[in-house]
């Protein structure tokens, strides 16, 4: 009797078994949302870190082991954004099935081509990446072909769910594209403004919108400016000027804010991620904030 009881209880429990969710561990919010758009019910997503935290400098936390341990789906942006922590997650995780090379190990930006490829590798030229600039989210077109690439990769390491993944990426590529000519439109004011940026952060922004970028207040890609360089950026903003200063909404807001007073031009603060503003709770409200946030500077 005792045996049979065992039996039935086994059976009772095997669909909670047969249909536990998919765990996703996203390097960056930006992929966490994509992966919860395809995924729905069918994912559990966790995010390692969020929009107010510099992506490049990441502590490898005993917290984020044990997710990526557990992760059946490594989603990361790659080109070397990650390579201060992730390598250290991976090797500590021991998990198997998410390394590189594997089906679990899924890198965005792999799936577009990446721009500001350095000719001439050199560390001593701040934080270069040698495979170009890893900040593909900015650009709605890229979140498009990584969407694309993800959705396969989903129902391929989770077949028992394939159907529901291609179900939620052709409901994603119809909002999507609606939304990417909504953005386009209304963006077409921006075309050629010429911007002063904090970080070399939004060089997909600015080939997607035709911003033109002037100026750059880092010296060196990821090095606080000095107030002497400042002063340098706003004497040629004189003769080469801006409409705006952007930031990310994770950076120091000092330099762009002195810079604003001292060339006479708004300070923009840019979600950059999902949950970078209060707009930017989902990857449409990331676009939307980032489009209104720029017209500002032409009203």
């Amino acid at each position: 009797m005792k045996t049979f009881r065992l039996i039935a209880l086994l059976f009772a429990a095997w669909p909670v078994f047969a249909h536990a969710a998919l765990n996703v561990f996203a390097c960056e919010p930006e992929w966490g949302a994509l992966a919860t758009e395809l995924g729905g019910d069918a994912v559990k997503v966790y995010t390692a870190t969020t929009a107010f935290q510099d992506p490049h400098h990441i502590e490898a936390r005993p917290s984020l082991i044990a997710q990526m341990r557990r992760a059946d789906l490594a989603v990361c942006t790659g080109a070397e954004l990650e390579i201060g922590w992730l390598p250290v997650l991976l090797r500590q995780s021991g998990n198997a099935a998410i390394q590189p090379g594997q089906p679990g190990y899924f890198e965005a930006a792999r799936q577009v081509v990446l721009l500001e490829k350095p000719s001439v590798l050199d560390r001593s030229q701040g934080d270069v990446h040698a495979a170009g600039n890893p900040h593909i989210q900015t650009d709605p077109r890229n979140i498009a072909r990584v969407a694309q690439a993800l959705g396969a990769r989903l129902a391929a390491i989770d077949p028992e769910h394939a159907g529901a993944y291609r179900a939620r990426m052709a409901d994603f590529n119809t909002r999507w594209n609606a939304a990417m000519a909504r953005w386009q439109a209304q963006a077409a004011p921006l075309r050629g403004m010429p911007i002063a940026v904090q970080h070399e952060g939004f060089p997909y922004l600015e080939n997607w919108l035709g911003l033109k970028q002037v100026a750059v207040l880092e010296p060196k890609p990821g090095v606080e400016p000095s107030l002497g360089h400042l002063a340098e950026v706003a004497a040629h903003l004189k003769t080469t000027p801006a409409r705006a200063v952007i930031r990310a909404a994770y950076q120091n807001p000092r330099p762009s804010e002195w810079l604003a007073e001292h060339a006479g031009i708004p300070a923009i603060v840019m979600p950059f991620t999902v949950g970078g503003s209060d707009r930017a709770k989902d990857l449409f409200g990331l676009f939307d904030d980032s489009v209104d946030q720029l017209l500002k500077a032409v009203r």
